[in-house]
């Protein structure tokens, strides 16, 4: 098993940044990539980014492409999230999720999640 802890989340206006941080622990060896899903209220949870843990291959939705950067630090087992220039639509929580088979860019190859962490985009 994986444990997911995120944290990082707060209030910050348009235009701003935060970086969230996702600590992993237990079975971290199996894990084949993690990434960071979200959810705003009243839509579904969508795939946001996701890094392999063998390399540096990246993937991102097209909204936060330029935006935001997804980096893993393996020593420290803890993935990141940098969110600049950041828009209210934006807004949302934010979870950690992990696979041990797949690139974790959809809910149905996600083995792992955390238990999330607010994002909140005031204009």
């Amino acid at each position: 098993q994986v444990q997911l802890v995120e944290s990082g989340g707060g209030l910050v206006q348009a235009g701003g940044s935060l970086r969230l941080s996702c600590a992993a622990s237990g079975r971290t060896s199996s894990l084949f990539s993690m990434g960071w899903f979200r959810q705003a209220p009243g839509k579904e949870r969508e795939f946001v980014a996701a890094i392999l843990l063998s390399g540096r291959i990246a993937y991102y939705k097209d909204s936060v492409k330029g935006r935001f950067t997804v980096s893993r630090d393996n020593a420290k087992n803890t993935l990141y999230l940098q969110m600049n220039s950041l828009k209210p639509e934006d807004t949302a929580v934010y979870y950690c999720a992990a696979s041990n088979s797949a690139v974790v860019n959809s809910a149905t190859r996600t083995d792992y999640w955390g238990q999330g962490t607010q994002v909140t985009v005031s204009s």
